[in-house]
């Protein structure tokens, strides 16, 4: 039992969050700072915490003219971390309107930018940092089962909910992208990996909640918790051995 406790044992480590305010990233703040890791939040949106190990950053994402100076001015300021995770999900104000019917080329190649482009170049800015500083860091994409498999339309039906055509190539990218920038990145002792989470409720429209559960085996949407805990398993030495994967967690969705 011992063993499988160090394994976990995530004190003083330096976190950063990308998109730590979200729902999803905030869970991730809250637990590390239940392991007594040091969090750093990178979000536009203030979200306060009451404990000494908790800060938070304004970093916007879309700011692409000042990505990486922003980026240098954080390590700067915190230095390396031992693990990032990106939960950031920036979007257009019309990212409702991207479905198929709809969507306008100037907000799908915007799209495409915020959430593929933004993200693959932070990451290897700070898979690059923690090369140079020797670091055995551990690197996390949030991404989605729907990088994995096309969208299901029946979950949208009677809702005013639509199917949405970028997210699904957006997701293939960055589930992609840590397959990459693990085979690159292993030989510097540098763990890239995914979560690819399946539909986390968030008080979405009742009948899409219950459309969803139909579909999925476990028969309910995905508590943020439950993908949170995941991130945490794979910052841990518990997942030493673990590079390039994209660890499903969706209730069964993709095996049926």
């Amino acid at each position: 039992m011992k063993k499988i406790k160090k394994k976990y044992n995530l004190k003083k480590k330096k976190i950063f969050v990308l998109g730590g305010s979200g729902l999803i990233g905030f869970e991730v703040c809250k637990e590390f700072l239940e392991f007594e890791s040091n969090v750093l939040n990178l979000d536009v949106q203030k979200k306060n915490i009451k404990n000494k190990n908790y800060k938070f950053t304004k970093f916007d994402i879309s700011d692409f003219e000042n990505l990486e100076i922003n980026l240098f001015k954080i390590i700067k300021k915190y230095g390396c971390p031992d693990v990032l995770i990106n939960c950031s999900y920036p979007r257009t104000n019309d990212w409702s309107k991207n479905n198929f019917l709809s969507i306008k080329l100037k907000s799908f190649y915007r799209n495409i930018n915020l959430q593929l482009t933004s993200s693959s170049w932070i990451l290897k800015i700070f898979a690059d940092e923690m090369k140079k500083n020797k670091k055995l860091g551990s690197i996390i994409q949030l991404s989605s089962i729907y990088g994995m498999v096309g969208q299901n339309l029946n979950i949208y039906q009677n809702t005013n909910m639509t199917e949405n055509f970028p997210y699904s190539i957006i997701k293939g990218g960055q589930s992609n992208l840590v397959k990459q920038m693990a085979s690159y990145y292993g030989r510097h002792k540098i763990r890239v990996n995914a979560v690819c989470a399946g539909g986390v409720f968030d008080n979405q429209n009742k009948k899409f909640v219950k459309n969803y559960s139909k579909q999925v085996p476990i028969k309910r949407m995905a508590k943020a918790h439950e993908i949170s805990s995941t991130i945490i398993f794979l910052s841990s030495d518990a997942s030493s051995y673990i590079t390039g994967s994209n660890l499903v967690v969706d209730g069964g969705w993709t095996s049926i």
